[in-house]
C-alpha cells in the first residue's frame, strides 16, 4: 500500500511532464510524430537499409535543436522512445 502511495504521485508527475512538454513544443511534437510514422510504417528491411545511410538537412537542423534545447531533448525522447525501442527490437536492431 505504501509503495502505491510514493509511486502514483511520481507516475502523475512523469505523465503530465510529458503532456506539458508535447504541448510546449508543437513542433517538436509534429517532428516527432513523423520519426514513429516512419518507423511503424516502414519493414525492418527498409530501417535497416536507411542506418547507414547519411542525414538529410533537415535532419541535421532538427538534431541540432535536440541538442541546444536539453527540454526539448527529453520531451522529444519522452514521446518517441517506446514506439521506436519496440520497432527496433522486433527487427533485430536492439538486444
Amino acid at each position: 500500500m505504501i509503495r502505491r502511495l510514493v509511486l502514483l504521485p511520481l507516475v502523475s508527475t512523469v505523465f503530465f511532464a510529458g503532456i506539458a512538454g508535447a504541448q510546449e513544443y508543437p513542433l517538436m511534437n509534429m517532428v516527432a510524430d513523423r520519426v514513429i510514422q516512419k518507423y511503424q510504417q516502414s519493414s525492418c528491411q527498409q530501417l535497416w537499409q536507411k542506418k547507414g545511410k547519411p542525414k538529410t538537412d533537415e535532419e541535421k537542423n532538427a538534431i541540432q535543436l535536440l541538442h541546444d534545447d536539453p527540454q526539448m531533448r527529453t520531451a522529444f525522447i519522452n514521446k518517441i522512445a517506446a514506439p521506436v525501442a519496440n520497432k527496433m527490437f522486433e527487427c533485430g536492431m536492439l538486444p
